[in-house]
């Protein structure tokens, strides 16, 4: 139910969710574009990164599907959110400690595991405030102060590296006060919603999997096209690795990657406006077609300059993705079923995640970057394709 008047699209909840993800992706995207830098600094070699990457996510995708399923079956949101990002701030220094790669591993899995617990809670909050001629609105507004996040963080890792250059260790104690700051907003949250499942018995931990079996056919059909997607959609931290194997330096690398966020915040709310006015499979398919066409130009890449231009169109094709699918996505499902649809969903997008990242990584090491780049341009256009055909017709669309 939404909280506030029927007026009101950025309603109260909405504000403060936003900025938890604001300052949790301050401290997260702060160490995103070293991450590859760091781990290469204390042995990790390219299929290790993707490999890493990869089982994160994986971690983060069955956690997602069945947290979302817990939140759904005790009709409680607020819990998920606040244990989520609190094991997301912890993680952060750990990174710092644990330099051997199985800690680095269980760092980084702490931290992937504190976001499969409060996805699927936090989107159906963010459902929870809005109406289906609104949710583009609502999940754009989210996203883009998400993506604010990822701008200040890289903006603050840049100038630290300029004052004390390769000391990236400390970058990862500074990122756990954000952190922090990202707990004590959850505290703002006010969940009104009663327990819809009185005595109802906790969920087995793949429970979750029988939701993609009562789904209305339409979910399944959706989510499945991006999955396949999600297939060949490896960490974007093949995209930083390229520019860095151009060799351009580390600044570089993470002023792009600053650029990109700023696209990509700006351009989210009103992607999020037009997805509710044109239809959410215009805009997603659009979307689709922009990361095709960034991932071609990406075995070709060699300057500053045409980089800039691909992160452009790149910050557009994820405005034009992320917060849309969900929107779309909750507005097929039933609403008792937000979490559980949103974390079935996202947890076999993670568990994709692992295969595209360590896929990647091996295609790279054996045929090289513009390979693993082709492929994933190829199967892009193919799902944008089936998406803007075979949902040509359909209401929710």
């Amino acid at each position: 139910m939404v909280n506030q008047s029927k007026n009101t699209i950025i309603t109260r909840n909405v504000w403060i969710l936003s900025l938890v993800s604001l300052f949790t992706d301050v401290a997260s995207e702060m160490l995103y574009p070293i991450m590859p830098v760091y781990l290469k600094s204390i042995g990790f070699s390219i299929v290790l990164i993707g490999v890493l990457e990869g089982l994160a996510e994986a971690t983060a995708g069955l956690s997602k599907g069945y947290f979302g399923q817990l939140s759904d079956r005790i009709g409680r949101r607020l819990p998920f959110v606040q244990v989520g990002y609190s094991l997301s701030a912890i993680s952060k220094p750990l990174m710092a400690v644990f330099i051997y790669p199985i800690w680095m591993f269980f760092a980084r899995t702490l931290d992937r595991l504190g976001k499969g617990i409060r996805t699927g809670a936090r989107d159906a909050l963010l459902s929870d405030e809005a109406t289906p001629a609104t949710k583009g609105q609502v999940f754009g507004f989210h996203r883009a102060l998400d993506t604010t996040g990822a701008v200040i963080g890289p903006l603050l890792a840049l100038a630290y590296l300029q004052w004390h250059p390769g000391e990236y260790k400390m970058l990862f104690l500074i990122a756990f006060l954000p952190g922090v700051l990202a707990i004590g907003v959850t505290l703002l949250i006010r969940e009104k919603s009663k327990p819809r499942s009185e005595g109802a018995a906790k969920p087995g931990f793949l429970d979750f999997l029988q939701y993609w079996k009562r789904s209305p056919a339409q979910y399944r059909q959706l989510a499945a096209a991006l999955l396949v997607f999600t297939l060949f959609n490896s960490s974007d931290v093949f995209l930083l690795l390229k520019i860095k194997d151009a060799g351009l330096s580390d600044s570089v690398v993470i002023g792009v990657y600053i650029f990109y966020n700023l696209i990509y915040a700006g351009a989210s709310y009103p992607l999020g406006i037009l997805a509710d006015r044109l239809g959410m499979r215009r805009v997603l398919v659009s979307g689709l077609f922009l990361f095709a066409l960034v991932y071609a130009g990406m075995v070709f890449a060699t300057t500053l300059p045409v980089f800039l231009s691909l992160f452009c169109l790149y910050g557009l094709y994820a405005a034009a993705t992320e917060g849309i699918a969900k929107a779309w996505i909750s507005n097929i499902c039933d609403k008792k079923d937000t979490a559980t649809a949103i974390g079935t969903y996202t947890a076999f997008q993670s568990i994709g995640s692992l295969g595209a990242s360590s896929m990647a990584g091996f295609i790279w090491y054996a045929a090289g970057s513009g390979t693993t780049f082709a492929m994933s341009a190829g199967v892009a256009a193919l799902v944008a394709v089936y998406l803007g055909w075979f949902f040509r017709s359909t209401a929710n669309a």
